[in-house]
């Protein structure tokens, strides 16, 4: 009879999850270890290249004495941040519901168009070219259209943002639809399962992991679109204060813009993968 206490010991453990048990005090590991605190999850190159090319950026400044207008220190950078907040946070407030509303907005319409493109041959082929000539237009091109027809308001931003992330929310998931495991599309058939049932019930869930990297993608390009439809027309925005800012010269300013859309990006982004895994249990190595 195996001895059970705090942790099953080493044979029961082995049995019921396959592997030896970990060393020491396994809940000290899952209350303060790094699974407990995300830690693993932090991608830590990146943050160490991060911190090393900022130093440099700081060094290169000090040392050749660079003039502030042609490129700011990032110290001075976030003292303008610090200091401007009053005056970014409210511009940042737009540009963020711009970004978000764009990919729901964008993200809605890909997925109704590959479900459509995915249930009707037909409709594949009169919208399939279309998506091409989305991203074969000049983005500068269409938005002064969209503001002349939206106006100079939210409407625009969200129809320019949406336009965007549209494509590669649709491309991804319809081809996540079109690689649907035959063998369980020849099963559903054999129990008599309608097109309806095994595009929602079998070919939908397949095409989840698609999707999901399609959102990153989506989410990580968010905001090209607020920004341009703000440079082209608006009243407020980062686009419109960094656009100001470049025109007198007040290049920390435009970089405080820059760092903030930068984090609002990370944010979008990570959002989105964290939603992904967990709608896509069953397979988070595909994310």
């Amino acid at each position: 009879m195996p001895r059970l206490g705090l942790w099953p010991t080493h044979d029961l453990a082995r049995d019921l999850v396959g592997q030896d048990p970990p060393p020491a005090l396994p809940w000290l590991s899952r209350r303060f270890g790094v699974h407990a605190l995300g830690l693993r999850r932090i991608p830590w190159t990146a943050v160490f290249t991060l911190c090393a090319a900022l130093t440099a950026w700081e060094c290169a400044v000090r040392i050749y004495a660079v003039p502030p207008f042609l490129l700011p220190a990032p110290s001075r950078i976030v003292g303008t941040l610090v200091s401007r907040f009053s005056l970014i946070w409210p511009d940042a407030l737009v540009t963020f519901g711009e970004m978000a509303g764009g990919l729901i907005f964008g993200v809605a319409a890909g997925i109704a168009a590959a479900l459509l493109m995915a249930a009707t041959p037909l409709i594949e082929r009169a919208l399939g070219p279309l998506l091409v000539i989305t991203q074969a237009l000049p983005v500068f091109a269409i938005a002064p259209l969209l503001v002349i027809w939206l106006g100079f308001g939210l409407a625009s931003k969200l129809a320019m943002a949406g336009l965007i992330i549209f494509f590669p929310v649709s491309t991804t998931f319809l081809e996540g639809l079109r690689r649907t495991d035959e063998n369980l599309i020849d099963l559903a058939r054999l129990n008599h399962a309608s097109r309806r049932d095994i595009l929602l019930l079998i070919r939908v869930p397949a095409a989840l992991p698609a999707l999901g990297s399609g959102l990153r993608v989506a989410a990580a390009s968010a905001p090209i679109g607020a920004i341009i439809g703000e440079w082209v027309g608006s009243s407020s925005g980062l686009g419109l204060m960094m656009l100001h800012a470049n025109a007198r010269m007040q290049t920390d300013m435009v970089f405080a813009g820059l760092t903030v859309l930068v984090v609002f990006s990370i944010a979008l982004w990570g959002l989105v993968g964290i939603l992904s895994r967990r709608l896509v249990f069953w397979a988070p190595d595909t994310l």
